[in-house]
């Protein structure tokens, strides 16, 4: 027989444990709920920690414990402050406070030949001052093989030599029902109360341990395919798109746009591509767009102003729509800067009359502080990278409003621009594969784009991003169920599922449980001292090192893939996970509420600074290279 003193909880997710002490015979006694140095803690906090566990073992077994250990002192003749603190804090709340007299110090694991003869000597040199004797042996806080292998030679031993094995209450004067009283009748009620409470603890607690791992085994899973996937595409032996110049229309949605609209419009002109139409959509504009676009280019006949009434992007857009000629429409932000053979290097595609979408590479033009710089790094690392992954699949879920061209036909067979959600474009591109059409990436068909230079704007215009994609993949579940078009039914939409919204949304919970995981480490060094906690401190390294690694090395596969000339900036990688990453998460959060309350999400304009730079223009061969 034993008694074992146990931490609430390590005992919360074992009930089956306590059950059978109390089935075998044995005892169990109170050693605190989280294993804390209570001579540090007031007498309200230790009532607590000895509540909690109390309530747990009568929930779990029906009886009550009256035996009591400190957690780091245990001597059977307590003399220091930080001994008797505990100690008689616990004999006011009842308890009955054991001490020790056999110590091997097992948790060090010295050995089991160590262990056991510690033990025997120790006993030995006790017997002289006592007739009875108290052996601490654990078996928590840490691998204890050790213990365990001990144990049978311990007792083997001393039985051998005339000893008796006896619970402590035996030692103590006690009757078993003395020291594990039944709970009383009228606590019945309590306690059922308390069996459902840490029933639903327990199981939260080993669901939340499971998604933590399959989130985190996941997210780094899903780094190494796309990152594979696409180096992959850039080695596959694919036949440049032939010489092919359809007529193009190019249509730029705008509102309060008179800070950048002048130089987006020059830039597309100024494109290498013949016989382009260009149309200005100005949607219900307050400030001097329609006049800045009038006054700059009334002479030019490839420009098309229409001035109309405010009713969203989408709305500008179909009914600028009605004015294009070309066989292919590209719609641009108001912010964003074409380079010369972006045009050309979109166009070139729709030699193959299935392809109805191609997206191009968006890139931020405005690196002017930490912020745009972190999603400079994003749109290489993340986005771009998941498209060149994507596109071999059949499987793009958006080409981007910054830079994306459409087949006139392919708008057409499915009513033009969706004008019911916030995400058009990913709306749009998800709608035309439905109708058959197919959907690629060119990462040499380059723009450049401002991007929000405050956290407040980066947020809103993310939470209309996750609103948007939130209603898309609401709007063609069906695709799910059908299976059809093959690519986003088993690749596109599954993945936006799991880890656009689901990954994201569970994202917080695991920073949590890192930071409380963190600040736990911390306590126990600060408590039983580096020696003992070294391990712990070392395996979480080891994790971090190794996730931040994998993070880093295919951040550095997406800056080869994407022709970088820049110096990799790992270091703002490693630091995104630290403000950014957070507030990514935090929006995808306030979205899923937002679409669960059933609350209105407006388009949210973003004010423009126009100091969108755009870099050196690729050389004309590279319209050779795919």
């Amino acid at each position: 027989p034993g008694t074992f003193f146990v931490i609430g909880e390590n005992a919360l997710e074992h009930p089956g444990l306590l059950q059978r002490i109390v089935a075998d015979g044995d005892e169990i006694g109170n050693h605190s709920y989280s294993h804390p140095n209570l001579a540090t803690w007031s007498d309200e906090s230790t009532r607590l920690e000895l509540n909690a566990t109390q309530r747990l073992v009568q929930a779990y077994t029906g009886r009550s414990m009256k035996l009591f250990r400190a957690p780091y002192f245990g001597d059977a003749e307590p003399t220091t402050a930080d001994e008797l603190g505990p100690a008689l804090a616990a004999q006011k709340a009842g308890y009955t406070v054991v001490g020790l007299h056999v110590d091997p110090n097992d948790w060090q694991r010295p050995g089991t030949d160590t262990i056991v003869r510690q033990v025997i000597d120790q006993v030995h040199a006790a017997d002289a001052e006592r007739s009875g004797n108290i052996i601490l042996l654990h078996d928590g806080g840490g691998e204890r093989s050790q213990t365990v292998a001990a144990l049978p030679q311990i007792i083997t031993t001393l039985q051998k030599e005339g000893y008796r094995f006896v619970p402590v209450s035996r030692l103590a004067g006690l009757s078993r029902e003395a020291a594990m009283p039944p709970v009383r009748a009228g606590d019945l009620t309590a306690v059922r109360v308390d069996v459902g409470m840490f029933i639903t603890l327990a199981v939260i607690s080993a669901l939340l341990g499971w998604i933590f791992y399959v989130a985190i085994s996941l997210g780094i899973a899903r780094a190494l395919l796309m990152t594979f996937l696409a180096w992959f595409q850039s080695r596959r032996d694919r036949p440049a798109p032939p010489v092919y110049q359809p007529t193009v229309s190019v249509i730029i949605p705008a509102y309060n746009e008179a800070r950048v609209i002048e130089a987006s419009v020059r830039r597309v002109l100024a494109s290498d591509y013949p016989a382009l139409q260009l149309i200005v959509a100005d949607d219900g504009s307050k400030d001097e767009t329609s006049a800045i676009v009038a006054r700059a280019f009334a002479d030019d006949p490839r420009v098309t102003l229409l001035t109309l009434q405010n009713g969203g992007k989408a709305a500008a857009l179909n009914r600028a729509l009605v004015e294009a000629t070309g066989e292919i429409l590209i719609a641009l932000d108001a912010d964003t800067q074409f380079e010369p053979l972006t045009i050309a290097r979109l166009a070139r595609w729709f030699a193959d009359p299935a392809i109805g979408a191609v997206a191009g590479d968006a890139r931020v033009g405005n690196r002017v502080n930490l912020v745009t710089r972190w999603q400079a790094l994003e749109y290489i690392t993340a986005q771009n990278l998941e498209r060149r992954a994507l596109a071999g699949f059949d499987a793009m879920t958006v080409v981007p409003g910054a830079v994306g061209a459409w087949r006139r036909a392919a708008l057409d067979a499915v009513g033009g621009y969706p004008e019911d959600t916030l995400a058009e474009d990913q709306d749009l591109t998800i709608a035309i594969q439905r109708a058959g059409w197919r959907v690629t990436f060119d990462p040499e068909a380059i723009a450049w784009t401002e991007a929000p230079e405050s956290f407040k704007a980066l947020s809103k215009q993310r939470y209309r991003w996750a609103f948007g994609t939130l209603q898309c993949l609401w709007k063609h579940a069906a695709i799910l169920r059908s299976r059809k078009p093959t690519g986003l039914a088993l690749v596109g939409m599954p993945q936006a599922w799991l880890f656009q919204i689901a990954f994201a949304a569970i994202s917080p919970l695991i920073d949590l449980a890192l930071l409380l995981s963190i600040a736990g480490t911390i306590l126990r060094v600060q408590q039983h001292g580096w020696a003992q906690t070294s391990g712990d401190v070392a395996t979480m390294a080891l994790y971090w090192l190794v996730f931040t690694g994998i993070d880093i090395a295919c951040g550095w596969m997406a800056y080869r893939l994407d022709g970088n000339k820049v110096r990799y900036p790992a270091h703002l990688l490693v630091a995104q996970r630290f403000v950014y990453r957070q507030i990514m998460y935090w929006v995808v959060v306030r979205a899923i509420a937002s679409a669960i309350g059933g609350w209105v999400v407006g388009w949210g304009k973003l004010e423009r600074s126009g100091r969108v730079s755009v870099a050196p223009a690729a050389a004309a061969p590279g319209m050779n290279k795919v």
